[in-house]
């Protein structure tokens, strides 16, 4: 698609937004087949459909920006840029995840210790707001306090309809190196290194148990012996503890989490060959799963299932941001309390002192973080109150001076979510862009009782 398709796009838009009207609260909304989103949230009956906002618009070889729909998938994305030879700097794991979706919630990836997370690589954008205006949003333009108030707003702040995002050059395959460890702090000191001194283009770790865990770091390589192929048979995260060095077509390498969803395929039974042969390939990825997982959340069976076994389930779906100081009081408050194995762990650089303050998501400058997810279901025959297992992450996290993504269950009351965002620029953004609250409320939209 050109400039002018999309340009198009935006004048029917226009023409639509004119002609119903002043927007009322609960009327803007989008039309998704899929959503990433693992919260209670109200169905909302979109009165402006953006789900056309949803290609790739045009690659400047010169600046190697790309701009692209909102509603654009990660997917279309990296397979229009790899054709070109380059890819987003910040990849998120799902196929199905937005581009606007990432700016607008917390995006991450392996080259996250390089690149940091999708709103630091983002150039500028374009933003539907609350209040039926179209602006362009970049740094010190007029709109500046929205670009950089708009990363975490989950929508509530507007919708971006165009994003130009920073990109980078890429070879065909990509060599990975696994390397065990029998404990967090000598492999967060490994990480360490790598923040310092980067010697490879990606780098992650995940944690089997607090004493069996697993660094990879990778880079791209122009040719490979015999790469491997995880989207069928073999399962990615297996080969993790099975071999030392491995070889991938940069694409599979972009989505070897999404076959298996991570590893939450196995509560499905498709860790089984059986069950993988059962589906095929096409239906081995994170869209299959979410299918599977939501019109299991509507019926209830696995919840009828645990009552009937005595037992009481919580789902813990999170990912948190620890200092990588502080990295192995974490680990070790996981494996004493949750008890949810494997664990993601990602490094994030430290954010620069002359960098953009983002105020729904401040991280302070010079600090590297690193990322848990973690994502499962905590069972016990004893009775705790709602939301206890995440009441106790949300606690542990702001002891350790972290943060906590807010695209699963958040328990917070409202004085502390707000201890941990900066409220005032919100209510002003609010002011500026959504006067009559026609997007709702950031707390009340992520907080199951707000």
């Amino acid at each position: 698609m050109d400039r002018a398709a999309h340009e198009r796009k935006v004048e029917r838009l226009r023409a639509a937004l004119a002609a119903s009207g002043p927007l009322r609260s609960g009327t803007l909304g989008l039309r998704k087949s899929t959503s990433n989103l693992f919260r209670d949230r109200t169905a909302a009956r979109p009165r402006i459909d953006l789900h056309g906002f949803d290609e790739v618009v045009a690659l400047d070889a010169g600046s190697g920006i790309v701009e692209a729909e909102g509603m654009t998938t990660y997917e279309r994305l990296a397979d229009a840029l790899l054709a070109s030879g380059r890819m987003p700097q910040v990849v998120p794991q799902l196929r199905s995840i937005t581009l606007g979706g990432a700016l607008a919630g917390v995006g991450i990836e392996a080259s996250s210790f390089r690149h940091g997370l999708v709103h630091e690589t983002i150039a500028d954008f374009d933003v539907l707001t609350g209040d039926g205006r179209i602006v362009h949003c970049a740094p010190g333009n007029e709109h500046d306090t929205l670009f950089r108030g708009f990363p975490n707003s989950y929508g509530t702040l507007g919708y971006a309809l165009a994003v130009r995002a920073r990109t980078m050059p890429v070879k065909p395959f990509v060599a990975l190196e696994h390397r065990r460890f029998d404990g967090l702090a000598a492999c967060a000191d490994a990480i360490a290194v790598q923040l310092r001194v980067p010697s490879a283009d990606f780098v992650e770790a995940v944690a089997f148990a607090p004493h069996d865990i697993v660094l990879t770091s990778a880079c791209f390589a122009d040719d490979a012996r015999a790469p491997s192929d995880y989207g069928y048979e073999h399962i990615y995260w297996r080969s993790l503890r099975e071999r030392a060095h491995d070889e991938l077509a940069v694409r599979d390498y972009l989505w070897r989490w999404d076959t298996d969803w991570f590893w939450c395929s196995r509560n499905l039974g498709a860790d089984r060959p059986w069950v993988r042969r059962l589906l095929g390939r096409k239906r081995l990825n994170s869209r299959t799963y979410q299918r599977v997982m939501r019109w299991n959340a509507r019926w209830g069976l696995t919840r009828a299932w645990q009552r009937l076994r005595g037992l009481r389930s919580e789902s813990v779906i999170q990912d948190v941001q620890i200092p990588l100081a502080r990295a192995s009081e974490f680990l070790d408050f996981l494996a004493r309390e949750i008890g949810i194995w494997p664990v993601w762990l990602c490094p994030i650089r430290p954010a620069p002192a002359d960098g953009p303050h983002w105020p729904l998501f401040a991280l302070p400058a010079g600090v590297p973080y690193l990322n848990f997810g973690f994502w499962d279901v905590v069972r016990t025959r004893e009775e705790h109150s709602p939301g206890h297992f995440n009441r106790l992450v949300e606690a542990e996290v702001a002891a350790l001076s972290g943060r906590k993504s807010l695209y699963s269950d958040s328990w917070y009351t409202s004085d502390e979510f707000w201890a941990l965002h900066d409220h005032a620029a919100y209510r002003e953004l609010k002011r500026a862009y959504d006067p009559a609250g026609v997007l709702g409320d950031l707390y009340a939209k992520v907080t199951r009782h707000g």
